[in-house]
């Protein structure tokens, strides 16, 4: 008969929402962690991380049986007092007819996260299933992550049962675990993730997904013409701001219901048909609603200042990772330093949250979550089958690999890197990653058109050694993570303009030997052949597809686009 083990292994899941994952601590010890995406191919899966906790689990030796804890990500009590909280929309004529449907809405969340919390306990039925505040993991996990032993916490999303924006100041015990000190929170209907949603939706992408296309284009267009409304619909206020329900109404938890009011479509476009031309008037309603929210979070940021007093922040939530705003932050000096985890988005709460139930058992010692992003599986030597692509050609480079790349990236060559462990959160970081040289004319429009077949204002991000950022970037700290667009220098105007978007910035990514050897020398290696040390470094994937975790999605990613070849574990993979 199973019995209970210690308390010490904690399974953390995200798990029945968009981007599932699980991570697992073993007496505070981060065994890994993996968004199921990644193994199953289906972009923001919603799916129980099946693939993910088998993963662990083999990974740890461990069982089901053995699991002490799992923290889940949401906790369903903490819906319930909007249930009662929503009538209080019913007293205005604007809002009226929101009141009850947002109260249905917020009970029938409130139940299915029960559900879901039950659910667990029939999977894991000898482990104690703790949830965990949803902004809370977020501020667990973007402390933690963090190099800091004392930081403040902003976390911005669209919506963790009734917060959407927390101030925490943070700290850590002497077991390294963190230890935090609510300061303020936002309640919904003020929630710039909802915002940022809503107008992406309009504007004819998909909300939860391509918020990242609406930044990118807000680059292209003039925030002048609807500056005005956004001021009216985001006005601010002391440590925070609202939402104008003549603008934005106020949430509902049910499908179909509008996210903008008519007076909103009026006062700007009609939505967007997602084959529609991209015309003028989307340029600057995406240049306005980027501006108004890098506005509202330098507020949020001076407010983290005032309330904690604390040199350094994290940053976390969906919002995070606008790296637009992330860099305005990065740069004002506000504070000295900010720090964004790989994964700030919801992903990352399964690492929060199993941090969070850790720390409450004394013999568990917090350890691998610090500076750590390569944190998937990895396939040391894999067997590569390309039956289903007659196309291929495998074999192995000549010469030392990085010094092999380096010569075909100087060449031209736009290849993709299959290395070590997969990395965690949405960017690239140089395990899964395509690489291409900034130098070569013509090579954005290639990488858009013929590579990820995306929008063709969408730029690329640049990634350069740690130790000669400054000549190209004015972000002035480390960004190992790619989590801020930094203005750049004269000699980065001049020499690699590829990777420069239309507003001066770019997404870099600094990296050192210690964090990723082989993608350092690389960068050493086409340094020394080029005089530049920077390369452009996107997604292994395509537009609609999740980062590729396997070599079996790294090979259709090189069979089904304009990959010239593959280097997978140390195979030159080619057509």
């Amino acid at each position: 008969m199973p019995v209970h083990s210690a308390p010490s292994v904690v399974l953390g899941l995200c798990a029945h929402t968009h981007d599932s994952a699980a991570a697992l601590l073993v007496d505070g010890a981060l065994v890994g962690f993996v968004e199921e995406e990644r193994l199953s191919g289906i972009k923001h899966t919603k799916a129980f991380p099946e693939l993910a906790v088998r993963w662990l689990l083999d990974l740890a030796g461990l069982g089901p049986g053995q699991v002490g804890a799992v923290a889940y990500n949401f906790s369903a009590a903490h819906y319930l007092p909007e249930v009662l909280g929503a009538t209080r929309f019913a007293l205005s004529s604007s809002t009226r007819q929101r009141a009850l449907p947002r109260a249905k809405g917020f009970a029938k969340v409130a139940a299915r996260t029960a559900w879901r919390t039950h659910d667990l306990r029939r999977r894991f039925p000898v482990s104690a299933v703790r949830p965990v505040l949803h902004h809370r993991a977020h501020q667990a996990y973007s402390f933690a992550a963090s190099e800091h032993e004392e930081a403040a916490v902003l976390v911005v999303d669209s919506l963790g049962e009734r917060q959407t924006t927390t101030i925490a100041q943070a700290r850590r015990d002497p077991r390294g675990m963190p230890v935090l000190r609510p300061r303020h929170a936002l309640r919904d209907p003020a929630s710039l993730g909802y915002v940022y949603g809503a107008v992406t939706e309009h504007l004819g992408w998909r909300r939860g997904d391509e918020e990242g296309t609406v930044m990118a284009l807000a680059a292209t267009g003039d925030p002048a013409r609807f500056r005005n409304l956004f001021a009216r619909a985001l006005p601010l206020v002391e440590h925070g701001f609202r939402v104008d329900p003549a603008w934005f109404p106020p949430r509902v938890l049910a499908s179909g219901q509008p996210r903008v009011t008519a007076r909103f479509t009026g006062a700007t476009c009609a939505p967007r048909c997602p084959a529609e031309p991209i015309g003028q008037v989307h340029r600057d309603l995406a240049a306005a609603l980027q501006e108004r929210t890098e506005q509202v979070m330098l507020h949020l940021a001076r407010s983290a200042r005032a309330l904690t007093g604390a040199r350094h922040l994290c940053l976390g939530g969906g919002v995070a990772a606008n790296c637009v705003a992330a860099g305005r932050i990065a740069e004002s000096e506000i504070f000295e330093s900010v720090f964004v985890p790989p994964a700030p988005g919801d992903a990352g709460t399964a690492i929060g949250a199993a941090v969070s139930v850790a720390s409450t058992s004394p013999r568990s010692v917090l350890s691998g979550v610090r500076g750590a992003c390569y944190l998937g599986p990895d396939w040391d030597e894999p067997v590569l089958d390309t039956t289903d692509w007659p196309g291929l050609r495998v074999s192995r480079p000549t010469g030392e690999p990085a010094a092999f790349l380096a010569a075909e990236l100087a060449a031209g060559g736009v290849v993709g890197l299959f290395q070590g462990r997969v990395e965690a959160g949405p960017r690239a970081l140089g395990n899964r990653s395509i690489l291409a040289s900034p130098l070569i004319p013509g090579v954005v429009d290639r990488l858009n058109a013929t590579v990820k077949f995306r929008e063709p204002f969408r730029p690329f991000a640049p990634v350069v050694t740690a130790e000669r950022a400054a000549e190209y970037f004015t972000l002035g700290q480390e960004a190992p993570f790619m989590s801020f667009a930094s203005h750049a220098t004269d000699r980065a105007r001049a020499e690699i303009p590829a990777v420069i978007h239309a507003n001066g910035t770019a997404r870099v990514q600094t990296v050192t030997a210690r964090q990723n050897p082989f993608l350092h020398a690389v960068l050493e290696e086409f340094g020394a052949r080029t005089g530049v040390p920077v390369l452009i470094n996107t997604s292994l994937n395509t537009k609609g597809r999740p980062i590729c975790g396997t070599p079996r999605m790294a090979l259709e990613c090189l069979a089904g686009s304009g990959l010239d070849a593959l280097l997978l574990e140390g195979w030159w993979v080619t057509k």
